[in-house]
């Protein structure tokens, strides 16, 4: 009986240990990964690094010198291949960072190349290869999928024009910083988490001393919501092509202003004379292409000329544009390609089609058009954020609702500046009335 008492006593906390990790395991992937992942992970990673390299190919020839004293002072007949050098390894709530010094004769293609082996051999979810600095790269092993629940960093990069958007698949947050990346084309198709990337946008760019335009010819269904943060709104194409020939003004007078002062962009200008930045928020660019009718055609010229130009110059006057569509290419009419040669970065959401991933990602990062198309469409919100150095890297947005993103525009209204060539298209915002029921009738005085 004592023996049954005994393994009694010992079975329960074993198995509501196991059970408490399970749970942890599904349920806290944060939990489970600092108690039982990263300690594996470290005695894994420190016992089999260098026979690791060896059989993944990342080993060199050791130098003439270094054969040497092996064989003379260290007495080995035979001198083991060098594998990088580790010179730090960190911990994090997602994975595991491990910088390495590369020795002469291999490269970051080398280690990227291995990065599938190198996250079976260690067991890990995925290993990130990041060049840090000549000779230097960085290891960034993730310990779980951090983009099935998407939970922000709690340091992201901050600026004058960064805003945190998305989460990387390596842990860290993507950031649109518009002064590295002055413009950018997102496209997905319906229900592929679009919208929610620009909700994210839209409510980061809120908490800024910046100036947002918003151009959304579906009548506003999409940005009528952010009218109290909004400085100018076009809800139809008409509008639309009012408002992009009053950017082009803006933009020329502050042109002005940066050759009075002898300036190459606004960030060189001081503080005090310095315009307000602008941000363009196009939310369905097809429809400034398309037209219905011969006589709508000399509007799209110039509405597509305008966005032309701004893109081409607007980043110097401290204008910028974020282009949204569906499908973006040369089927949209005279001067699509060109407009879309000014997007540095490029999003692309789930899509329809391979020719939409190509049209977004294939002149700037050919390798992602294959990882777009593997999507599935169950997961909104995932996708390949590129730019033109042909980099790329799996993101996903956390869940913001339209009500949510619409709260902090109220929330933020009083930052909204006043931009005198935009005032004809500021949007108008209903304001509350009386807290008291107004009666519909009339009263009429009781006759004695």
């Amino acid at each position: 009986m004592s023996d049954v008492s005994t393994l009694w006593e010992v079975a329960l906390p074993l198995a509501g240990a196991g059970g408490g990790l399970g749970y942890a395991k599904a349920r806290a992937p944060r939990v489970y990964w600092s108690l039982v992942g990263l300690p594996v992970t470290r005695v894994r990673f420190a016992v089999t690094y260098r026979s690791t390299m060896d059989v993944c190919g990342l080993t060199v020839q050791p130098s003439r010198l270094r054969a040497f004293l092996a064989r003379n002072i260290g007495r080995r007949p035979d001198v083991q291949p060098v594998p990088p050098q580790i010179r730090r390894v960190r911990g994090s709530l997602t994975g595991m960072r491990v910088t390495l010094r590369l020795p002469a004769g291999l490269e970051p293609a080398d280690v990227m190349a291995a990065s599938e082996r190198l996250r079976h051999a260690w067991g890990v979810h995925a290993v990130n290869v990041v060049e840090i600095k000549p000779g230097f790269v960085e290891l960034r092993m993730t310990g779980y999928d951090v983009l099935r629940r998407v939970r922000m960093p709690r340091r992201c990069p901050s600026g004058p024009m960064t805003v945190p958007v998305a989460l990387r698949e390596d842990g860290t947050a993507f950031v649109r910083d518009y002064r590295e990346v002055p413009h950018a084309l997102t496209l997905g198709a319906n229900q592929s988490g679009k919208s929610m990337y620009q909700r994210n946008l839209v409510a980061g760019l809120a908490r800024l001393p910046v100036a947002l335009v918003g151009i959304d010819c579906k009548r506003g269904v999409e940005q009528r919501g952010y009218a109290p943060r909004l400085s100018a709104l076009a809800v139809t194409p008409e509008t639309a092509s009012g408002l992009l020939d009053a950017l082009v003004d803006e933009m020329e007078e502050r042109f002005d202003l940066l050759s009075d002062h002898g300036a190459a962009d606004v960030w060189a200008l001081p503080e005090d004379i310095r315009p307000v930045p602008i941000v363009v928020l196009v939310d369905e660019v097809a429809e400034l292409f398309l037209v219905a009718s011969r006589k709508d055609e000399d509007r799209r010229d110039r509405m597509v000329t305008q966005l032309i130009r701004l893109g081409q110059m607007a980043r110097a006057a401290g204008m910028y544009l974020e282009i949204c569509g569906q499908r973006f290419g040369s089927e949209l009419g005279k001067g699509a390609t060109t407009l879309r040669a000014q997007l540095t970065g490029r999003v692309v959401h789930r899509v329809n089609d391979k020719q939409t991933a190509e049209m977004g990602l294939g002149d700037i990062a050919p390798d992602a058009v294959a990882v777009v198309t593997a999507i599935p469409s169950g997961q909104p919100g995932v996708a390949v954020a590129g730019d033109s150095s042909g980099g790329w890297s799996r993101i996903r947005t956390p869940e913001l609702t339209a009500a949510e993103a619409a709260e902090t525009c109220a929330e933020y209204a009083h930052m909204t500046p006043y931009v005198p060539a935009l005032a004809p298209y500021q949007p108008l915002v209903a304001t509350a009335g009386p807290t008291g029921s107004v009666p519909l009738v009339k009263p009429t005085p009781a006759t004695p």
